[in-house]
């Protein structure tokens, strides 16, 4: 590889999420000098949330350019998906067979994480460093962390989710509310306090549709089951719930309420979970270019930030990491910004195309089409 572009230069990475990990990770073994700076307290932080779809035509690109397979392999399992009504009847189920079975494996966040982190150097992530500010001096950028460190580079990545500040360099606009509200929750031990769901939806992923609402489980790898719902409402009632996600018993009812036309099954499930959260989801659009920037650029949630209904955005960040390190490591671009430009260019195109395809995907799922429907919708792109 001719790294010759990033040759003595300092990187920072702001953000130690997937793709912000899988990027030092490319660097790091291309012989550049990169710090992730994560505002986690150390490397035992919990990841929330269920699994990811890491797709073969996208995000694994990136592991297999980090030489990670083997190890993604060890913890990516295929899955299958079962479709549900609101009364909890099994309407469609599609399974993975020998010839696509890794072809969208499902992977917990906390192994894909941990994976990055086992293969990482100890000193390269910068714990307990929340950005606060970013300036640009000359030819570099000065860093200002909340714990009153603070560092210099000469080429910031900026990867540290959709509600980044440091892309004021980049991009005046700011994300903005979709209009559909999650809340997530789990089971942690579903066979010991909900013992019939799995004997009749299996140990895969299942969604129900109904009413405009959705609800969806994935099943992690130590037999947990995360769950969430999501529903359209207007921006007060997002901004101003009042729900208090510390109290179960609040919550639980208020999920009963919302779904009372819904089958037993979903109250049953909703009893037995914990761990509730609230989840506005926004998007940071790419329908407008970027202003002129020079030696910074976005990945992941701060380059396009979309909601999950397409399983799209943990796969643009991964090939956001793919195309960027390429065009630092394989000597074709004459210098730093060249590369950046081109990457910036690609990206716009793979990833505006999701953004749209995840809107559609987010209308369908909050409307009366069948699973049927939906199914044909996603692959069909």
């Amino acid at each position: 590889m001719n790294t010759s572009i990033i040759k003595d230069k300092k990187i920072a990475i702001i953000g130690g999420g997937p793709v912000g990990l899988t990027t030092a990770r490319i660097l790091q073994i291309n012989g550049a000098d990169v710090t992730v700076y994560e505002r986690d307290i150390n490397a035992q932080a919990r990841t929330s949330g269920g699994t990811l779809d890491i797709h073969s035509d996208s995000g694994q690109l990136a592991i297999q350019k980090a030489d990670l397979m083997d190890e993604f392999y060890k913890y990516a399992r295929p899955t299958g998906e079962k479709m549900a009504d609101m009364h909890g009847n099994i309407t469609s189920e599609e399974m993975p067979d020998e010839t696509n079975a890794y072809s969208r494996p499902e992977i917990d966040r906390n192994d894909l994480r941990k994976i990055m982190l086992e293969n990482l150097p100890e000193n390269t992530i910068i714990w307990d460093s929340q950005l606060i500010n970013i300036e640009k001096s000359g030819e570099q950028y000065h860093l200002e962390f909340k714990n009153g460190n603070s560092a210099e580079a000469d080429f910031v990545i900026v990867a540290n989710g959709g509600r980044s500040k440091a892309r004021k360099f980049v991009t005046a606009k700011k994300p903005y509310l979709s209009g559909t509200y999650i809340i997530q929750g789990e089971i942690e031990n579903p066979d010991r306090d909900y013992p019939e769901f799995k004997p009749k939806y299996g140990n895969g992923n299942v969604m129900a549709m109904g009413e405009h609402k959705m609800f969806y489980t994935h099943t992690l790898r130590n037999g947990s089951m995360h769950f969430g719902v999501s529903f359209k409402t207007d921006e007060d009632w997002i901004l101003n719930n009042g729900i208090d996600f510390n109290n179960d018993t609040d919550v639980i009812a208020f999920l009963n309420k919302t779904f009372e036309n819904w089958g037993d099954d979903y109250k049953t499930f909703f009893a037995n979970s914990t761990d509730f959260s609230g989840l506005p989801l926004r998007m940071f659009s790419l329908e407008e270019s970027w202003k002129e920037h020079s030696n910074i650029t976005l990945v992941g949630d701060a380059a396009h930030l979309m909601p999950p209904f397409a399983g799209e955005g943990v796969n643009m960040g991964l090939l956001d990491a793919y195309h960027l390190t390429e065009n630092l490591t394989s000597g074709k671009f004459k210098d730093l910004q060249s590369a950046i430009d081109d990457y910036e260019q690609k990206m716009f195109g793979y990833a505006l195309e999701a953004q749209r395809m995840t809107i559609k995907m987010e209308n369908l799922l909050h409307s009366d089409v069948t699973a049927e429907d939906i199914l044909s919708s996603r692959f069909e792109g």
